[in-house]
């Protein structure tokens, strides 16, 4: 998979690329990234992307020209783009089912913003897609960037360690995860549950959905099918 990311603050990236899961995907293939710092095509001398808004109004706004310039320097004008993601509190909240869609594709390019936003031509003017990571806010699209990046790469073949990792994670199957356990056996007095230690598989598994689901209804509700949500 091939991710080109435009920002206009391309070092904030190699740090989290360049470690961990991330690293090891691109060691063995399966992700490539590309940074433009759409600032190298602003059509002014002093490399200005963001103006005043039309209208008034607090802040700055990104102008469209240096966008449409960087996506038009690597993207061939005679075959159709790839999906081309806008960071924006506008867009549709992100979540797993997305994560999972975008996780099959070969190509994404995700546009960081800043300042109070996108002219507006850049969303009517492109095929883009507005996504959100939640509601609230922060600085710039950036972050945001990278959490798309994370969640689609661990989802991509060979890329975990164990196969079934990302299979049994929260959000995947509608339910938060179960609790997990490790050795020691006893530590102050708290003591893994008998069942987990009992060999019985189909008990274990049992007990992992039944926990999930108790874990899920008494802190995240709205995941659940309204029929099986706690009643208030």
């Amino acid at each position: 998979m091939r991710f080109d990311i435009l920002t206009i603050f391309p070092e904030m990236f190699p740090g989290v690329l360049d470690t961990s899961m991330l690293r090891i995907a691109q060691e063995k293939g399966a992700v490539s990234f590309d940074l433009h710092d759409f600032r190298d095509f602003a059509n002014n001398k002093h490399q200005k992307v963001d103006d005043r808004p039309f209208g008034g109004g607090p802040g700055m706004v990104l102008k469209p020209d240096p966008i449409f310039a960087c996506l038009e320097s690597f993207l061939p004008a005679d075959k159709a783009p790839p999906p081309i993601i806008l960071l924006s509190p506008q867009g549709e909240a992100y979540n797993q089912r997305i994560a999972n869609e975008l996780s099959q594709l070969d190509h994404i390019v995700l546009i960081a913003g800043r300042y109070e936003g996108f002219d507006q031509r850049i969303v009517d003017g492109l095929p883009v897609r507005e996504i959100s990571i939640g509601d609230y806010v922060i600085t710039g699209g950036e972050l945001a960037a990278l959490v798309l990046v994370d969640s689609i790469v661990r989802l991509l073949p060979g890329v975990l360690g164990d196969a079934d990792s990302a299979t049994y994670e929260s959000f995947n199957n509608g339910l938060l995860d179960h609790p997990h356990y490790t050795r020691p056996v006893e530590f102050r007095g708290m003591t893994v549950p008998e069942v987990l230690r009992s060999g019985d598989h189909a008990r274990i598994a049992a007990w992992r959905k039944q926990k999930a689901a108790e874990l899920t209804r008494a802190r995240r509700p709205d995941l659940l099918d309204p029929k099986d949500r706690p009643s208030t």
